[in-house]
């Protein structure tokens, strides 16, 4: 696809910096280069000049990169300045360059969007190099890394391939029965394949939870009576004073959330509201708060104090906890008949590190394997889901041309997925396994 435009920005991130990278890409970036280098470097090799204004005025000493299309990221003309990275000499140097007629500043995303519709990269991919941008943990990391080298492309684009392809043989056998070259009674051996391409789709969109939590965080939620010690809990596991800890009871009546990292997989950990029978509508507040939030955990940390002899609380339904007696360096709790699956002390830090690792084991395991390819956004589910309806709309019993026409439907969406939807596909199937037109 042809620009007529050029497009400039700032790559490398927030100044002042050691060195700033400012990328052009474009038909003007031949001339641009030559106007503050003075002439075209050899492709793809680093070279050292001076840059200047058009006026002839020094503006830095720096490297000067040129990529010739279509072998470029954008798959057209790129150039790169690396230059000091201070912000009055990247402010000059992007200020010369847009003087430059058809050279302007890029939007947001611009470079990429150029190397999607240059065919460069497909949706999917562009998404991946987003997510690896704004990784933050080495579990984002890896997860993006997958899909940016295109796992998660080629099992969608696998998918299509199966659905063209039982296209292909459904409308072959509708329009060119009568013909030697096309296979009859196709239709059985088709639609076992939806079926079993059905079955793969649904585990795949039941893998998403995985994707937000990689993405999102495994959510935690610290829940117990007041003054079992559930904002020291979070404060002892975080090393930081995060909470407010009083001996007062229902310190908290709101919710505190903070962030660490386990083994490369972000954790996101809440303090919550004593549950009891509130004294005021703010606690009560608090209280309802603490309930729904610990209904959407994805593991629950319920927290009791073994010095005491205060009744347990009600746990939400159908979440996974951990049982913790809290006070361990008190003489009275070390004699507590209660069976838990670890005793802490908040305290004295006793067992904290016991309970990291117990966190980290099971956001890893809820987190599923390394390698595995996961409904990234959103978007993708939505996508799928809609495909999977078309594919079982498909298997349902009506006429075969409306269970064609589903079919249609459903290789739409997964098209969509990478931004590759193309008709002509089917007819290059048909024309190419079956001869027809002979």
């Amino acid at each position: 696809m042809l620009f007529t435009d050029s497009i400039v920005a700032l790559s490398s991130g927030h100044l002042p910096s050691g060195v700033a990278i400012i990328r052009i890409s474009g038909p003007h970036v031949r001339f641009a280069i030559e106007t503050i280098l003075g002439k075209l470097p050899k492709a793809r090799l680093a070279h050292y000049g001076a840059l200047h204004r058009q006026s002839g005025e020094l503006l830095d000493h720096g490297l000067t990169l040129f990529f010739p299309g279509p072998s470029s990221f954008t798959g057209e003309d790129c150039g790169e300045f690396h230059v000091h990275g201070g912000r009055a000499v990247v402010a000059a140097l992007l200020a010369e360059l847009t003087r430059i007629p058809g050279l302007r500043h890029a939007e947001p995303g611009e470079f990429t969007r150029r190397a999607f519709l240059n065919g460069k990269m497909d949706l999917l991919a562009a998404e991946a190099l987003a997510d690896l941008i704004n990784a933050e943990t080495e579990a984002q990391r890896q997860f993006a890394v997958l899909n940016s080298s295109g796992a998660q492309s080629e099992l969608y684009s696998a998918w299509r391939r199966r659905l063209i392809h039982a296209r292909a043989m459904i409308e072959a056998e509708m329009d060119f029965a009568d013909e030697a070259d096309v296979p009859s009674s196709v239709s059985g051996q088709v639609w076992r394949d939806i079926s079993l391409l059905v079955g793969e789709m649904k585990q795949h969109l039941g893998g998403y939870h995985k994707a937000e939590m990689i993405r999102d965080g495994y959510d935690v939620v610290i829940l117990g009576a007041p003054n079992a010690g559930k904002s020291s809990l979070l404060n002892a596991l975080l090393q930081r004073e995060a909470a407010i800890v009083t001996d007062e009871p229902g310190t908290t009546r709101d919710l505190v959330e903070a962030v660490l990292e386990l083994d490369g997989l972000k954790v996101r950990i809440t303090d919550t509201a004593g549950l009891r029978e509130p004294s005021g509508k703010v606690e009560a507040i608090g209280v309802d708060r603490a309930k729904q939030r610990a209904q959407r955990a994805d593991l629950v940390l319920h927290l009791e104090d073994m010095s005491t002899s205060a009744a347990d609380i009600e746990l939400p339904t159908s979440v996974h906890a951990i049982h913790i007696g809290n006070k361990l360096d008190r003489a009275a709790a070390q004699q507590a008949p209660k069976r838990y699956d670890l005793c802490i002390s908040t305290a004295t830090g006793e067992n904290i590190g016991s309970l990291l690792q117990m966190i980290g084991a099971a956001a890893f395991q809820a987190a599923g394997t390394k390698g595995e390819i996961l409904p990234s956004r959103l978007r993708h589910v939505e996508l799928l889901a809609e495909g999977l309806r078309h594919l079982e709309g498909s298997l349902a019993n009506q006429p075969l041309e409306l269970r064609s026409e589903e079919l249609r439907l459903a290789t739409d969406r997964i098209g969509r997925l990478s931004g590759a939807v193309d008709v002509e596909d089917l007819l290059d199937v048909i024309f190419s396994q079956f001869c027809i037109g002979k």
